[in-house]
């Protein structure tokens, strides 16, 4: 390899796919299948949602945002995924890698902000229903779903920007997909700052996202105890979609992130494979079952015809 491939790589080589042979068409139509239960049943919900006006509330608008995100997170991985499925060569050149990168992490951001602007929803509906109305306005939903956007936008490009300037050593990447801390390890120089960086990137964006949904729904319990079974079994109707949601979400991310703690190499690829992909399925998937089965509007409302 010359000085200027391991120095300023053009491309980079996902090293994580195998040669299956014939099984490869296998895996292809079964991730494709995937990818096509994603689309439908997140377009499902957002179609609905927007077609029925009874569902134009604040919570249900949320839902719709989040049904939009995965589309746009498995829009980040799957097309590239399927093509390196049928391909003999795993090679991403370096601007569509930090694309994907800058894809995927936004993702990740704008689903974490949008269970964090939820988890505010139910608290304000539950605890203070009185001014539900006078605060939770559309007015509000939009600046609340904006500032999400920006947010994760402004962040994520500081971040894809710390490693874009780093000079590499190598092109080799374990995984099926671009992802940013595998390329951090590819430095030749040091890369404290990218590690303080990505510790607060952390902190701010899983771990005070994390403490405020549990102090919700704290506060919500805390409301529920003083309240007739009746409310409590409308409370736990309206959070449970959500609880579920953040919980299966909250778990396949760490899966993520374990993974970018631990030597990829040390692992058998199964595991590797299963902790990598798991965000990006699991939760496209399980959101709009989850909605359309625990909440009954949804149900009703995508069950007619439009």
């Amino acid at each position: 390899m010359n000085s200027n491939i391991s120095l300023t790589p053009l491309y980079f080589h996902l090293t994580l796919f195998a040669d299956c042979g014939p099984l490869r068409y296998l895996f292809f139509s079964l991730c494709l299948l995937i990818y096509m239960a994603i689309i439908s049943a997140n377009v499902v919900v957002i179609v609905t949602v927007c077609l029925e006006k009874s569902l134009h509330q604040p919570m249900y608008m949320f839902i719709s945002c989040q049904c939009l995100n995965s589309l746009y997170g498995s829009a980040g991985f799957f097309p590239r995924f399927l093509m390196d499925l049928l391909s003999d060569t795993h090679v991403i050149s370096r601007p569509s890698c930090f694309t994907q990168i800058y894809v995927i992490y936004t993702y990740v951001m704008h689903e974490l902000a949008l269970l964090t602007v939820m988890a505010y929803d139910r608290l304000v509906a539950i605890c203070q229903p009185l001014h539900y109305h006078s605060k939770m306005t559309f007015r509000m939903v939009r600046n609340l779903v904006t500032l999400a956007v920006l947010y994760s936008a402004c962040a994520i490009s500081l971040c894809v920007f710390c490693t874009v300037r780093l000079t590499l050593c190598g092109n080799k990447l374990r995984r099926l997909f671009c992802s940013n801390w595998p390329v951090v390890h590819l430095s030749c120089v040091d890369t404290t700052l990218n590690s303080s960086a990505g510790l607060v990137f952390v902190v701010i964006t899983i771990f005070i996202p994390l403490f405020f949904i549990l102090y919700t729904y704290l506060h919500i319990l805390l409301v529920c105890r003083r309240s007739s079974s009746e409310f409590r079994g409308k409370a736990l109707q309206t959070c449970l979609p959500h609880i579920i949601t953040f919980v299966t979400y909250s778990f396949s991310l760490f899966c993520d992130l374990s993974l970018s703690r631990l030597r990829a190499e040390t692992l058998h690829p199964i595991i590797t494979v299963v902790l990598s992909l798991e965000f990006l399925i699991v939760p496209p998937v399980s959101n709009p079952l989850v909605y359309s089965l625990n909440l009954p509007q949804i149900r009703r409302d995508s069950m007619k015809p439009f």
